[in-house]
């Protein structure tokens, strides 16, 4: 398996994929090197996916146009409301859904806990846990 610093060819991938988990809320966004590669796999009319916490790592993503991939874009991921009754609010660094807000995107969410995927072209995203497995067959049939 290649570091993401050491992919060369990301358009020859058909897909990356952001497992969430709470980690990932630190270290996601911020990351050069999958932005760039999760910009050129999404150009190159591959997916770009994610679940739960895992859409954090599309926050940063800048199209060759300059925009933020999300701008525009019907997402969703875990709920400000679902971060709340997990009890770690506090510790977050940031919140997932008024962070995807704040960069353009067009947030979806269904009651806490509940499966959603959302599907806008080749940018798949679930809301949480319960969503999993409606993610990856998404994957699949798109």
């Amino acid at each position: 398996t290649k570091k993401i610093s050491e992919v060369a060819d990301a358009n020859k991938y058909d897909a990356i994929f952001y497992a969430g988990g709470n980690g990932v809320m630190w270290d996601f966004k911020d990351c050069e090197a999958q932005n760039k590669v999760a910009a050129e796999i999404y150009e190159a009319g591959n997916i770009v996916s994610a679940v739960c916490h895992g859409p954090a790592g599309l926050i940063n993503i800048k199209l060759s146009d300059g925009k933020h991939l999300i701008d525009g874009k019907t997402v969703t991921g875990f709920t400000n409301d679902e971060e709340k009754q997990s009890g770690l609010i506090e510790v977050m660094p940031f919140l997932l859904e008024t962070a995807l807000k704040n960069t353009g995107a067009k947030y979806t969410c269904v009651k806490n806990w509940g499966s959603n995927v959302e599907i806008d072209g080749n940018l798949i995203t679930g809301q949480n846990p319960a969503s999993a497995v409606a993610v990856g067959k998404a994957l699949i049939q798109v």
